[in-house]
């Protein structure tokens, strides 16, 4: 990428989305296939994992129609490994937060499916996944997460981040219940 400066942040700046969840929908999971066999053949070895994460990843739980995927690259800060090739693919660089564990967010032109890139290691990959897993044994912790969602989908907000920030704590609660969890199983 040279010297010159890339655009951090949300790239083409913020965007009023409504925010709509539906009651899930069994298709998402054919939906999240197709894309993981489209990611994976664009990045070929690159690729070291690729997970179907997020609200739509958790059957029985309401969501936005939108399919969230993690994609684990060996050093997400070396675009050139990964960003041309998901760009032929039809993806488009959407968030680019070298300050926050190097992630890189890409959307389909649709915009149903976002495609989230860390470095192999990144202490996010452990949470998604303990969140994901959680919600699919927690039925409790599923309606508590689908009722907040629920909740404030009612709102008023200027985009989908400041959404997204408003479910920071219930998401954080589930998370330390997960782990928690996790190591009540272990001891």
């Amino acid at each position: 990428m040279g010297s010159r400066s890339l655009e951090t942040g949300l790239i083409g700046g913020i965007e009023k989305r409504e925010i709509r969840i539906v009651d899930y929908d069994p298709m998402w999971r054919a939906q999240f296939e197709m894309h993981a066999g489209i990611i994976a053949g664009a990045l070929g070895e690159a690729v070291l994992q690729v997970e179907h994460i997020g609200s739509t990843s958790v059957p029985g739980l309401a969501a936005k129609p939108i399919v969230d995927i993690l994609v684990v690259v060996r050093n997400s800060a070396d675009e050139s490994s990964y960003l041309p090739r998901l760009t032929s693919a039809g993806y488009l660089l959407r968030v680019r937060e070298p300050d926050w564990n190097e992630h890189r967010m890409f959307r389909t032109p649709e915009r149903d499916v976002h495609v989230h890139v860390y470095s192999e290691g990144c202490g996010e990959i452990d949470r998604n996944l303990a969140f994901r897993n959680h919600l699919r044994t927690n039925p409790q912790d599923r309606d508590r997460y689908e009722m907040t969602k629920r909740a404030l989908a009612k709102k008023d907000w200027p985009d989908m981040n400041a959404y997204a920030s408003a479910k920071t704590q219930v998401i954080e609660d589930i998370i330390a219940a997960a782990k928690a969890a996790r190591c009540r199983s272990a001891g």
